[in-house]
Parts: structure tokens; sequence; C-alpha cells
């Protein structure tokens, strides 16, 4: 009996290992295909906002639990660091599960198509002026990225609808409508900017911050709606009604296990990181330094993010959320309103000054 199990737990090493093994060969293969189709300068992009997104997670529950008074993760590795590895780890193994009168194609693209958009905003953000890490790098930089972000809204409608589910539906069309109500202010936050700067370069921005002075300083008000804009974006507390729609059984991604269902949280995660990057070079000087020093500029920038990226974990840890009627009111109501009469004061300012 002994022998028995003892093959047993053989054969199951072994299998796994066979697995594992093709699948560090398919990762292989597909690292290869990005460096020759895309470049090495797009594998660096999405090896790093991987590896970002994954410490961010741990991050995130190590202030949690010391703002809720208790432990994060410390078992995995020193300090818990190696807690996003195991939890991606799990969700590769665990089994895929669709239903069976879902639509399996879009199923399985809908969420390949969020974490594909969230890494490829990366990939237009520039690192700094004196690398050529810039993998998108022209004079329409943020028309570019409002076409790829743009996207993001039908991977959401997508999910809903090809798990041919009417909760995981509707609770498609109120994300939905939640990422587009609060893209329109959004938009028109970055168009005072570029009535600032009278250029659409990212570059650019960060040089004209660095000849005058950082935007948050005249646009302090903007700078506080655009942060709240992107926590509504991103569907972080308190606007985190997808992850919480008791009527709806959690939303559009109710359907969906394993590592399909773990691809939204990862393209969540990217999306926030890139917004706090895009928030400080549009009003944080980007790369440009505290102070005077020969220190690298990307690391400023990186630093900057962080900041920002850490205050999405204090708003969550502090603040109780909101319920549909209040977030589309304030998004409609008044935050609309406010930033539409900043971009004519703008704009009047720009053509009789």
């Amino acid at each position: 009996m002994n022998n028995n199990i003892m093959w047993l737990r053989l054969g199951l090493v072994v299998l796994i290992s066979i697995w594992i093994i093709k699948k560090l060969l398919l990762i292989a293969v597909l690292s290869l295909l990005v460096v020759l189709f895309g470049g090495l300068e797009l594998l660096i992009v999405l090896i790093s906002a991987l590896v970002i997104i994954a410490f961010y997670i741990v991050l995130e529950r190590k202030l949690l639990g010391s703002i809720q008074r208790r432990r994060g993760p410390n078992v995995v590795g020193f300090w818990g660091l190696l807690q996003a590895v195991a939890d991606g780890l799990k969700l590769i193994v665990k089994e895929v599960s669709i239903p069976s009168r879902a639509n399996r194609v879009i199923f399985i693209a809908a969420p390949i198509l969020i974490i594909v958009i969230s890494l490829t905003v990366f990939a237009a953000l520039p690192i700094s002026t004196y690398t050529n890490v810039n993998f998108i790098n022209s004079y329409v930089d943020i028309l570019i990225l409002f076409a790829i972000s743009s996207f993001g809204v039908y991977g959401v409608i997508l999910a809903g609808w090809s798990s041919n589910s009417k909760y995981s539906f509707l609770g498609s069309l109120r994300s939905a409508a939640q990422m587009i109500s609060y893209e329109v202010f959004f938009s028109l936050i970055i168009l005072v900017i570029l009535l600032l700067t009278k250029s659409s370069n990212f570059v650019d921005i960060v040089i004209n911050q660095y000849n005058t002075v950082w935007y948050i300083v005249p646009c302090l008000p903007l700078g506080v709606v655009f942060f709240v804009s992107i926590l509504a974006e991103t569907n972080r507390t308190p606007f985190d009604l997808p992850e919480a729609e008791a009527e709806l059984v959690a939303g559009y991604n109710v359907e969906y296990s394993s590592m399909l269902f773990a691809l939204f949280f990862l393209g969540e995660y990217g999306n926030m990181f890139a917004l706090s990057y895009l928030f400080t070079i549009l009003f944080l000087g980007g790369w440009l330094p505290l102070c005077d020093g020969h220190v690298v500029y990307g690391f400023w920038a990186g630093a900057k993010a962080v900041t920002l990226s850490i205050l999405f974990i204090i708003v969550r840890g502090n603040l109780p959320r909101y319920r549909y009627d209040q977030l589309m009111g304030v998004g409609w109501k008044v935050f609309l309103p406010f930033v539409f009469s900043y971009f004519v004061l703008f704009v009047a300012f720009s053509i009789f000054c």
C-alpha cells in the first residue's frame, strides 16, 4: 500500500513537472516572438509591468493589514514578498471553467483584451528624455493613449455578454457606464494640459514644466478631480462597484475562474499604476527631480508614481463605498460642470492672453 502511494506521488510529480516545462517553453516561444516582432524594448516593458503589478499587490495587502491592525502576507518568501508569485501559480494550476452556453471564443478573448490593453498603455508612457526605452514616442502620444485606453470598455462588455448570464450582462453595462462617464471629464482635464503646453507629446509636457512650473500648482483642483476620475476608471474604492455588486452577484466577471479571472485584476492593477504614472507626467513634472542632483531621472518618475499608487491603498483602507446613483451623480452633476468651466476658462485665457 505504501509503495503504491509512493509511486502515485512520484507520478503526480512527474506529470506536474512536464506540465510546468510545457508552460515555460510556451512562455519562452511567446517572448521570442515578442522580441522578433516588437523588439527587445517591448519585452522589457511587458516584463517590467508584470513585475510591478506583482509586487504592488503584495504592497497593497501589507499596507491594508497595517491600516486594519492585522498581519498581511508574511509566510511565502522573505516578508511575504513572494505571495503574489504563489497566488499566480495557484491560479494557473486551477482548472478553467467555462459555462456551457457561453460564447467560448469571446469569453476567453475578453480578459485577454483587458490585460493586453493595460500592458500596451505602459508602452505609450515615456521613462525619461535621456533613455531609448520609449516604445511609442510621437507627436501625438496623448491621442495614441486615448485610442488604446478606450478599448478597455469593450473588454468589460464582451465579458458580461459572452457569459450568457443576465447578472453578468447587467454588471458589465453598469461598469461600462461608470467607465464612460468618468472618461468624459478625464479627457477634458488632459485637454487643459494640452492648452498649457501646446503639444500632445509627453516629453514636451515634461520639458514645459521644467521651464515653468509643475502643473499641479496652477491646476490643483483639476489634479484632485483627475485623481478621483482615476479611482473610478480603475474601479477602485470608493468606486469599486463591480467588485461588490451584491444584487448582481459580483458583476461582469462572476462566471470567470482560474487564470481568466486573474487577468481582470492584473489589468486593473496595471491600469492603476499606468494612470498614476500618467498623473506624474501631466501634473508632477514626470521624471524631473525634486531638487538638482545627479540622479537617474527615471527614478523620480517611478517614485512619484509609487507614491500615488500608495495613495490608492490609503483611500481603499479609509473610505466607504459609494452607491451607484451617487457615483453617477457626482460624475455628471458635479465634476463635469466644474471641469468644463475650467476648460472654458483656460480656452479664453489662451486666446486673449
